[in-house]
């Protein structure tokens, strides 16, 4: 049996589509393994967003490419967007790659781990692919690497966003939802697998069903998917601000199982900079819309992030921002330094700010949410909330850990749990009531009670 090793980079959406590839090359008899040093074949999954991931994936493919001169492996396999983004380049510096496929080839990994086919034979879409049209779908054999409990459920592909600082659209093509009934039917099955988080996940989640000409789809998915029994959690991550619907907030507030968490980046709040990034709104306009969400649904967490560094961006620019913050007092937020990237609106832009002065920013911003983020969780201590129990910490093994409603897993902070009734057995992915005794910037410390 042949083993194939799978690293897998970037985003949650990128995960789902080597979760894909994972759960075709099991049912095709080959086994998956997470030591690459032991496999035949070696899949690196890449990430092409912005100047770090690259660079990220680049290590993990010479690495990939190591292993198969010192190693046990015979062929390499390179997918993902940074195929998309710079296929040719890459087929012509690394001869010793076996197969490219983009990230609109996932059905084609069978192809490409086959030693007695030649991937060169394999249908090469352009560069900046606006054409692409696949999607998994509940019958993708799947082989989930997210703890037993979660599963991210990939609902839409590809953004017709015209986002300045973007490269997304280029590689994961134009904006194309999934089918309803497909998605219930994958959360069904993943439910009896014993998932009880629900992560939806898309480029543009709010956008969910514009394509198939549906209105306010998104808030009747979070209802339908708060209706599976075995499911705790509903969350949805990545909505666009422009289309916070009110129907979708009132999906939120009236689902139970639906967690009260908005996921929205920004990207910044000075009408100089929005325009420049092709977002439009002022930070009047944004505030209103942090107003509307709180309520509209009481006790919502909200989750953003920021660029600090974009073109253009000046000294005043830079305080607004650092106002709109201190006045939304957001519970989880964060910043990114700007990536100049070839082929994206902004690359062509002028006035760029100097790295030193995008990283200061970003340090100052973080800074100041650092204050607000203790200042949030201060006001938890002595109230009981639900917990979603994940086992124990990642911090020490004497202790446990689990997760508010609003935190979402590896991106905020943990509830970290030092107490509990001497009786109980805690399980994994179950619900429980955590008192808070104590805070910190991210993490929370409580016992069950």
């Amino acid at each position: 049996m042949k083993k194939v090793g799978f690293v897998s980079l970037g985003c949650p959406k990128n995960l789902v589509d080597s979760e894909v590839m994972m759960g075709q090359l099991a049912e095709a008899g080959y086994e998956i393994t997470n030591n690459a040093e032991e496999a035949d074949t070696v899949v690196v999954n890449t990430c092409g967003f912005i100047e770090s991931a690259k660079a990220e994936s680049v290590d993990a493919i010479l690495e990939a490419t190591r292993l198969k001169a010192n190693g046990k492996a015979t062929r390499v396999i390179v997918a993902g967007c940074l195929v998309e983004r710079y296929r040719d380049d890459l087929m012509k510096e690394l001869p010793e790659v076996d197969a490219f496929i983009g990230t609109s080839q996932v059905n084609d990994i069978l192809k490409a781990a086959d030693e007695e086919f030649d991937a060169h034979e394999l249908t090469i879409s352009p560069i900046g692919n606006k054409t692409a049209t696949y999607l998994y779908d509940e019958y993708s054999p799947r082989m989930r690497a997210t703890d037993s409990h979660t599963a991210f459920i990939k609902i839409a592909e590809g953004c017709d966003r015209p986002c300045a600082f973007c490269s997304i659209p280029g590689m994961r093509g134009s904006f194309r939802s999934r089918r309803f009934g497909s998605i219930i039917a994958e959360a069904r099955d993943l439910a009896k697998q014993g998932v009880k988080e629900l992560v939806l996940i898309a480029q543009d989640s709010s956008r969910y069903g514009e394509d198939l000409g549906e209105v306010d789809a998104l808030a009747a998915l979070i209802r339908a998917l708060g209706e599976i029994e075995e499911v705790e959690w509903v969350r949805c991550m990545y909505a666009y601000p422009t289309h916070i619907s009110d129907a979708f907030l009132a999906a939120i507030a009236e689902t139970p199982k639906a967690v009260k968490y908005l996921d929205m980046p920004l990207q910044h709040a000075s009408r100089n900079v929005l325009k420049l990034m092709k977002r439009g709104g002022n930070r009047e306009s944004l505030e209103k819309l942090i107003r509307r969400v709180r309520e509209k649904v009481p006790g919502i967490a909200i989750r953003t992030t920021f660029i600090t560094g974009f073109p253009g961006e000046t000294d005043e620019d830079f305080e607004e921002l650092i106002k709109f913050v201190q006045n939304c007092r957001f519970d989880n937020l964060g910043v990114f330094t700007y990536s100049d990237e070839e082929g994206t609106a902004a690359f062509g832009l002028p006035d760029k700010v100097d790295a030193k002065t995008a990283k200061q920013r970003r340090n100052r911003l973080m800074k100041e949410q650092a204050k607000i983020s203790k200042a949030n969780n201060k006001a938890k201590i002595g109230k009981t909330y639900k917990v979603l129990f994940e086992g124990l910490s990642q911090e020490s093994d004497l202790l446990f850990q689990g997760r508010l409603e609003g935190q979402t897993q590896e991106i905020d902070g943990y509830i970290l749990i030092n107490d509990m009734p001497e009786d109980l057995d805690p399980k994994v992915g179950k619900i429980y009531n955590v008192k808070i005794t104590e805070a910190h910037e991210y993490d929370l410390v409580g016992g069950i009670v």
